[in-house]
């Protein structure tokens, strides 16, 4: 590559940066501007610094309760894909049994339907439980994933079968050569679907929205809806610094699971 195309390539990954940035960069300074000053504005350069929004939207919206439970609920939901997907792949590549690659297709086959379409089966089967405006009726419907599964399938593949084989000559139960060598020898993988996984977590609003009436339960999407519903004929600083607030821990998570993330797709991509 000659030193014209890497600085034109250079300038056009800045470029593009800056425009996936500005939103963000955007909310940020609204949020520190005063109300008064935010109507009046004609810079996006706050005159005047404040934090007063961020106090204002904690007393408005029960706002920190909610980012609690939307961190319990994503934790759970990602500690119940890695377990699941872990365990499902390792059986489809280690285990041999009758039908294996059939019922593979049928699992595979389940990510052609959209979400939207099992709702009401779901929402019916939580109101039967009596799990309604509880977490577990928030978290169980989402502890499988098929894309983690199939994932982690691909993965497991690439691991020599001559270490299983002589892992059950040394007298290796199945769970011991999961836990010991499989799980190891798959952790960019598993970050990777851990970090896929807590973001659109995260991000769930609908589900939230139909299992939950009380702010006791109440996920941090169903939190930013009350407060623009409270706050959009008042003041718009307070509304940007409840955003501000909520997208920080799934900033957090995917600069700390980026590098696993785009390790773990890459390894796939290449294979």
């Amino acid at each position: 590559m000659s030193l014209k195309e890497k600085a034109l390539r250079q300038t056009l990954l800045l470029l593009s940066a800056a425009i996936m940035l500005f939103p963000f960069v955007y909310a940020f300074l609204i949020s520190l501007m005063k109300p008064d000053a935010f109507n009046n504005a004609i810079s996006l350069i706050p005159s005047e610094l404040t934090l007063q929004n961020y106090f204002d939207v904690i007393i408005d919206v029960p706002i920190l309760k909610f980012i609690v439970n939307s961190f319990f609920f994503a934790s759970i939901v990602t500690i119940g894909h890695l377990i699941t997907s872990s365990l499902a792949a390792y059986a489809f590549v280690f285990i041999p049994f009758p039908g294996k690659s059939v019922f593979f297709m049928l699992v595979l086959s389940t990510m052609m339907i959209p979400w939207e379409a099992t709702i009401i089966p779901n929402y019916d089967t939580i109101i039967t439980l009596g799990w309604i405006d509880s977490f577990t009726g928030l978290i169980v419907p989402h502890l499988a994933l098929t894309l983690g599964i199939f994932l982690l399938r691909q993965h497991f593949m690439t691991i020599p079968k001559e270490l299983h084989e002589a892992s059950q000559l040394d007298g290796c139960s199945r769970f011991r050569f999961f836990w010991q060598m499989v799980l190891p020898l798959s952790k960019p993988m598993l970050a990777a679907i851990g970090t896929y996984s807590f973001i659109t977590t995260w991000n769930q609003y609908l589900w939230p929205l139909l299992v939950t009436n009380s702010n006791e339960i109440r996920t941090v999407q169903i939190g930013l809806k009350m407060l623009i519903s409270q706050e959009e004929q008042n003041s718009f600083p307070i509304i940007m610094a409840g955003i501000i607030l909520i997208l920080l821990p799934t900033l957090i998570i995917l600069l700390i699971g980026h590098k696993y993330l785009q390790e773990g797709l890459t390894t796939y991509s290449q294979k």
